[in-house]
């Protein structure tokens, strides 16, 4: 059989376009496979891996690794200091009145923090004979403005849920959470966002 010059070329040229299109095809195929599997990779949530809590000997063996760090070895011997001693001890008189939730009167004896404190806003109180840090964190709008007008030696009433320590200060720490002075409510802490 004798093909003519023409139908060869077209031949050819169909052969080709052939070879062109299953590539296209080929490679849109493959695109999208792509395409969906990212799409899928990425709606996959990844699962919060839930920590089971740490035994009492798993959180002892963790408090000593702790404490032979420069951190734990330095707060050990501040604990074991005269200074760290008083504070703990002052920390340890307010556990009752702030596990009840029960209301403290406190004297004001300076408008301010120690120098270099960094809790936000605060006045130092005390409380049974005892120097307090009376925190409460850092403003956010005027919800402090009603504290400003009390002067050293005002008597007021404190409630507070949490009292810590730090061996950077030379006073336990008490949190501020309701303050009420000659009868009337200066503040009251806004609960959480959170819920808690």
């Amino acid at each position: 059989m004798f093909y003519r010059k023409e139908d060869i070329c077209s031949l050819k040229l169909q052969k080709s376009m052939k070879k062109v299109i299953y590539s296209l095809f080929l490679l849109l195929v493959v695109v999208s496979g792509l395409v969906f599997a990212n799409r899928d990779f990425k709606s996959e949530k990844p699962q919060p891996i839930a920590q089971k809590p740490l035994s009492a000997e798993e959180k002892n063996a963790e408090r000593k690794r702790w404490e032979a760090t420069p951190e734990g070895i330095k707060y050990k011997e501040w604990e074991a200091s005269p200074i760290g001693r008083k504070v703990l001890s002052a920390a340890a008189l307010l556990q009752k009145p702030i596990s009840d939730s029960s209301n403290m009167e406190a004297v004001i004896t300076s408008l301010s923090l120690p120098p270099g404190s960094r809790l936000g806003y605060g006045m130092m109180v005390r409380i049974n004979n005892e120097e307090y840090i009376l925190s409460f964190g850092v403003e956010e709008g005027k919800e402090f403005q009603p504290l400003q007008d009390l002067k050293v030696n005002d008597r007021i009433i404190i409630r507070s849920h949490f009292v810590s320590h730090a061996p950077k200060y030379s006073f336990a720490i008490v949190t501020g959470d309701y303050v009420e002075h000659e009868g009337k409510v200066l503040y009251k802490r806004a609960p959480n966002k959170g819920g808690c």
